[in-house]
C-alpha cells in the first residue's frame, strides 16, 4: 500500500513540477524522488502540512479496546400511536385476484380506501354478488368482474366457485 501511495505522490508532483505549479509535500516517512529541499511544507505558507494517517490495517491495541466505554443506554421514548386502522388497509388500488390460482377459502376479508377495486378474474357473467349494492360499482367484462368500492362501510361478497360459495368480507374507509 505505501508503494502506491509513493509511487501516487511522486506522480502527483511529476505532474505539476511539468505544469509548472506548486510541488506537494510528500507524506512524512515516505521519500520521494525528484524533491528537492525547498519544496517542503514549510517553504510554502499557503499550503498546510499534511498528516500521517494510519494504515487500514492497524487495529487499536487490546489495551486501548479494553479502556474504552460505551455510551449509557438512553431512556426510551414513546411516540404516540396512530389511532387509525389503516395500517392493513389496501389503498385507493386495483387488487386482482386469480380465481383460478387463488385458494378462496383462505381470503376471508380484505380492507380498501375508497376508490379502491377488487377485480376478479376467471368467472362468468352475473355470478358474483356485492351487497350492499350501494355501497359499490360493479362491473362485468370478458371473465372479468370490477367491484369498485365507492362509499365506506362494510361489504359482501360472493364468489360461486365449483359446488361451493365463498363469501369475503371487505371493509371500506375513507
Amino acid at each position: 500500500m505505501r508503494g502506491v501511495v509513493a509511487f501516487c505522490s511522486a506522480l502527483a508532483i511529476a505532474s505539476l513540477a511539468a505544469c509548472g505549479g506548486e510541488a506537494l509535500a510528500p507524506l512524512p516517512g515516505q521519500p520521494v524522488a525528484g524533491v528537492t529541499a525547498s519544496a517542503s511544507p514549510s517553504s510554502s505558507p499557503s499550503a498546510p502540512p499534511l498528516s500521517a494517517s494510519p494504515s487500514p490495517s492497524a487495529s487499536p491495541s487490546p489495551k486501548a479496546r479494553r479502556t474504552r466505554t460505551s455510551r449509557p443506554p438512553q431512556p426510551k421514548t414513546s411516540s404516540p400511536k396512530p389511532t387509525d386502522s389503516t395500517g392493513n388497509c389496501l389503498g385507493a388500488v386495483r387488487y386482482d385476484l386469480n380465481l383460478q390460482d387463488t385458494e378462496l377459502a383462505l381470503v376471508r376479508s380484505m380492507c380498501f380506501h375508497l376508490g379502491g377495486t377488487l377485480r376478479l378474474q376467471g368467472i362468468g357473467p352475473g355470478l358474483v354478488t356485492a351487497t350492499p349494492e350501494s355501497l359499490v360499482s360493479q362491473f362485468y367484462e370478458a371473465g372479468v368482474v370490477d367491484i369498485r368500492f365507492v362509499r365506506p362501510g362494510t361489504v359482501t361478497v360472493t364468489i360461486p366457485q365449483d359446488t361451493q360459495t365463498y363469501t369475503i368480507t371487505v371493509v371500506v374507509i375513507t
